[in-house]
């Protein structure tokens, strides 16, 4: 089995603020790339104990989080910006089995969600798919679903964990940290938070080998809105191929084919 790891920042252990750790010019940014670094490793250590032959780290955050020195020597690293043509993307994929998010964070608006938000911080309001609200956990679960790849496990805050387990049930939640505001949160300690994560990758390997997940698939036709902070923002996303702009901070895709949209 070939794990596909999506990594971000905001749902690690100890990292609760926008300002001092998760932007690059923060403080303590690197401090808190350390701790995501780790925590990718405890997950490839879970995984290899099952049995699992690769494992890919796609960097997901921003401009890059993952400390490449102090990467475990058995995972291979996807980094770098801008990324390839998503058809690319895809067939990198494609050459996984499964799919897992170490670091993840709630959606945009989540009361409970430490650091919570939608792609970006400081821009986007909301993803709404079909009329539903998505957050990054959605966003990925779906683009991997539609390349037939399942998401297994996701780690992160308890309102991140809840939000991937309302859209697939069964999938392994590990909960690292307790939001209690957007800048607090209540975090496990680094080592607990290892081993909670070490274990939980393991078990996410063997709950789904004896009881798979189905690849998160929504049936088409597919409207998928995107809503601003600003206009300038929207002003700019209106020029994307096949954009409608709804009103001053809605721009909206509509397609057949998820994988057209759901990245955009």
């Amino acid at each position: 089995m070939k794990v596909y790891m999506v990594t971000d920042i905001e749902g690690v252990a100890g990292v609760v603020s926008f300002e001092q750790q998760s932007y690059s010019e923060g403080r303590y940014n690197h401090a808190a790339r350390k701790l995501l670094t780790a925590e990718i490793n405890a997950a490839v250590e879970g995984f290899l104990s099952e049995g699992v032959e690769e494992v890919l780290v796609n960097d997901s955050h921003g401009s890059g989080a993952v400390v490449f020195e102090e990467l475990h020597p058995r995972a291979r690293l996807l980094s770098g910006v801008p990324r390839p043509p998503h058809s690319k993307m895809f067939e990198v994929i494609s050459r996984y089995d499964v799919c897992v998010i170490v670091g993840q964070h709630a959606m945009a608006g989540a009361m409970d969600g430490n650091l919570n938000h939608t792609m970006s911080s400081k821009h986007v309001t909301s993803y709404v798919l079909n009329g539903k609200p998505i957050g990054e956990t959605g966003v990925v679960a779906l683009t991997c679903g539609a390349l037939g790849k399942p998401l297994i496990m996701v780690t992160g805050d308890e309102a991140a964990c809840r939000e991937a387990s309302e859209l697939i049930p069964g999938i392994t939640a590990v909960a690292v940290k307790e939001g209690l505001a957007r800048n607090c949160a209540i975090s496990v300690s680094m080592q607990q938070s290892h081993e909670m994560i070490r274990s939980g990758a393991a078990a996410a390997i063997r709950n789904h080998k004896k009881n798979p997940i189905a690849p998160l698939i929504w049936p088409g036709p597919y409207v998928f809105a995107r809503t601003f902070f600003h206009t300038d923002t929207a002003d700019a996303a209106q020029n994307m191929p096949g954009a409608t702009r709804v009103d001053g901070l809605t721009v909206r895709l509509q397609s057949q084919n998820i994988l057209d949209i759901i990245r955009w």
